[in-house]
């Protein structure tokens, strides 16, 4: 496995010397770098589409569809402000914890911090002021709730930002279920990024909540954007044909000839060109700070070795960096030992990836929007809802991960990352820089500029937590009419739902009908096919793995008194990537490895049983057990990572994913009041510095 120790000295060794590298530009760009610059300031004045959005939510649904930056909060904010004023209450639900903290500090700037809470699972706080942020899987739970208590939800408008989320593969579920369980009493305003069948969601949404929901599409960027071509000897081309509007003749014929070539670093060359030298083009030409997005975490890593010569010249920015850097490092005094804290310091330059701790990644996002950065090299997961714009953006690759496999970019994830490109009020124009490689297919990328936006497809899904909660006030009956409204069965009758919809959720349904055979036959369900006091219970259990935490609650195989140990064995389902290799068992302690032997006897049995019934089978890993422990024992944070071979970001996801499993555990307290005491006393012990940011 790969060891990445994020406290090593920086290392001094440089890149090998680039072939024949000399910065320019086509003449042609001149006249398209002369716009370059800094907007005079003006007066805010609401576009079009953003009034037209706000007219329609008064008395309806929204969706709203625009390009990234072009300022779908204000609506929200502005839909927020009437509902106040007329002593309503709102709900704005976030994919990422990121983003909900983000919008929790600027509500409480512009509503004052006493009318807005936030619950994100990692922060609970005034969870009954009016104004609530908090991540859509917490805002579906709350309708879960309600629909047991036969309430409806206590707020007046929903607002759902990146909508788009909703054909998210993994939980593009839990959009939809919110949109299907929400009272149509509560207004509903989603936000998204441009997406190509606005037109069907809305209709599917009348459909079922009985009330019209208003489109509102905006096409244009607020600052436009040209497309650049990084010729291998260093030389700046428009991407596309002359005479021709932004990206949409065909390509320059000189980048056309080009790709005929092998020469630089074109495909079959080296994977990755010096960095430094793109870099020092885009300074020459006034087109920093820039955003590249790279393939790996380690591609970014090394792209910042190769930026050892792009000092920071000016002695005022220096001392700005230098300043605020220090304030974090105040913060969180483990920044300070950072390896790649002189990167940032001297080069401007860092890296951004899920491989890092959150309080560094939070480091980067703030100086890069105060402007004190020259360029990030991160991921995608930039790309998807991280706000810090760029005036360029830089793509060295035409795929993208999805979690399992490189796939070709659709035009809604390409147009997401470009609209990092250009800041709104800070330029008049942004771009985006394609340098060829072994990863990048140029003609693909330009066809995306022009290319429509993808539409998003249903990904609902029936799994064991959703089962449990809907029989919890529904019968097997109403979930299936209710499945019937579903995203994926509308796609299928169209305008014809109540005829052809049976036939789309027909797959839903018999999915429905298999989790509930073996929720049966283990007792969450009775003959009446509702929950026993088991099954209540089981319900509360709210994670990926519900079933393997209540069949270990049966087996007795949680301890009841040692929160360490209990962290461990939890850590334990909610591992999905370590394994067991390398893991030297002669060095764990007694107590853990017998209390892992003990779950793995009373579970794997169970484990036989889902997968004879063809669900999917949990891995039972010792590792993960073994790196909980060790941390929630009080290990100092070096010496775990180093013990765990694994990247600082994958085990503080760990820990925080443990830690909300373990939130669970600690609401059963009625049932298990000494598991529920120890899963509390286990949270304390894992939230501590660096894994949690204040």
């Amino acid at each position: 496995m790969h060891r990445s120790h994020t406290y090593r000295r920086r290392e001094r060794a440089r890149p090998p010397e680039p072939r024949r590298f000399t910065p320019g530009a086509d003449p042609r760009l001149k006249r398209v770098f002369a716009r370059i610059g800094v907007p005079a300031s003006e007066p805010f004045t609401p576009d079009r589409f953003q009034l037209e959005a706000l007219a329609a939510v008064e008395h309806g649904d929204c969706l709203v569809t625009a390009p990234t930056g072009s300022g779908k909060t204000w609506i929200a904010e502005q839909a927020i402000a009437r509902v106040r004023a007329q002593g309503g209450s709102a709900w704005y639900a976030c994919p990422l914890k990121a983003l909900s903290n983000a919008k929790h500090a600027e509500f409480s700037a512009i509503f004052g911090a006493g009318e807005v809470g936030i619950l994100t699972g990692d922060r609970k706080e005034n969870p009954d002021a009016p104004v609530t942020v908090g991540t859509t899987e917490i805002l579906r739970n709350q309708l879960y709730d309600a629909m047991h208590r036969g309430e409806s939800l206590a707020t007046d408008l929903v607002v759902l930002d990146e909508a788009h989320y909703l054909g998210d593969r993994e939980r593009g579920v839990v959009w939809e279920e919110v949109m299907i369980y929400l009272p149509v009493r509560v207004r509903l305003l989603l936000l998204s990024a441009t997406i190509g069948n606005a037109g069907e969601i809305a209709a599917w949404l009348a459909s079922i909540r009985g009330r019209a929901c208003t489109v509102v599409a905006e096409t244009k960027r607020p600052v436009p954007i040209f497309p650049l071509f990084l010729d291998p000897g260093g030389t700046l081309i428009p991407l596309a044909a002359p005479g021709r509007k932004g990206a949409a003749g065909g390509l320059d014929r000189r980048v056309a000839d080009g790709l005929g070539q092998k020469r630089g670093f074109a495909r079959g060359g080296p994977a990755l060109p010096h960095f430094g030298r793109v870099v020092e083009v885009l300074r020459r030409y006034d087109l920093l700070p820039a955003i590249f997005f790279l393939k790996s975490r380690a591609d970014c890593d090394r792209a910042l070795e190769m930026c050892r010569d792009n000092r920071v010249a000016d002695p005022d920015r220096r001392l700005r960096l230098t300043s605020t850097i220090a304030a974090f490092t105040r913060q969180s005094p483990r920044m300070a030992g950072h390896r790649q804290l002189w990167h940032l310091e001297h080069l401007a330059v860092g890296s951004h990836h899920s491989g890092q701790l959150p309080f560094w990644k939070l480091a980067l996002e703030r100086l890069m929007t105060d402007g004190l950065l020259d360029a990030v090299f991160a991921t995608t997961t930039v790309a998807a809802g991280v706000n810090f714009p760029a005036r360029t953006i830089v793509f060295l690759n035409s795929d993208r991960f999805n979690g399992t496999q490189f796939l070709p970019l659709d035009p809604t994830e390409f147009h997401q990352m470009t609209g990092r490109a250009g800041r709104r009020g800070m330029d008049h124009i942004g771009f985006a820089l394609i340098v060829p490689g072994r990863f990048m297919d140029v003609r693909q990328i330009h066809r995306l500029f022009t290319a429509p936006p993808s539409g998003v497809e249903s990904q609902i899904r029936i799994n064991f937590s959703m089962v449990l909660n809907l029989l919890l006030s529904h019968t097997p009956t109403m979930v299936e009419e209710m499945l019937q409204r579903s995203f994926a069965a509308y796609r299928i009758g169209g305008a014809r739902p109540n005829a052809i919809a049976t036939a789309g959720a027909s797959r839903l349904w018999r999915d429905f009908l298999r989790h509930l055979e073996l929720l049966r036959r283990k007792g969450y369900v009775n003959a009446k096919d509702e929950l026993t006091e088991d099954g209540q219970w089981a319900s509360q259990l709210r994670v990926d793995q519900p079933l393997l935490i209540a069949e270990g609650f049966r087996a007795g195989v949680f301890p009841r008194s040692d929160p360490a140990l209990l962290a461990a064995i939890v850590a334990v389902f909610v591992n999905e990537k370590e394994t067991d290799e390398r893991l030297d068992r002669k060095r764990l302690p007694k107590v853990l490895i017998e209390r892992y032997r003990r779950t793995a006897a009373a579970l794997i049995p169970f484990i036989g049983e889902m997968q004879a019934a063809g669900f999917e089978g949990r891995t039972l890993c010792l590792k993960p057990a073994a790196v909980m422990y060790a941390w929630a024992g009080g290990q100092s944070w070096e010496r775990v990572v180093s013990n765990a071979e694994m990247e600082e970001g994958d085990l503080a996801m760990l820990i925080l994913r443990t830690a909300d499993n373990l939130r669970h555990i600690r609401d059963l307290g009625r049932v298990f009041p000494e598991a529920a005491a120890s899963a509390a006393r286990a949270i304390e012990l894992l939230l501590r510095d660096p894994v949690m940011v204040e």
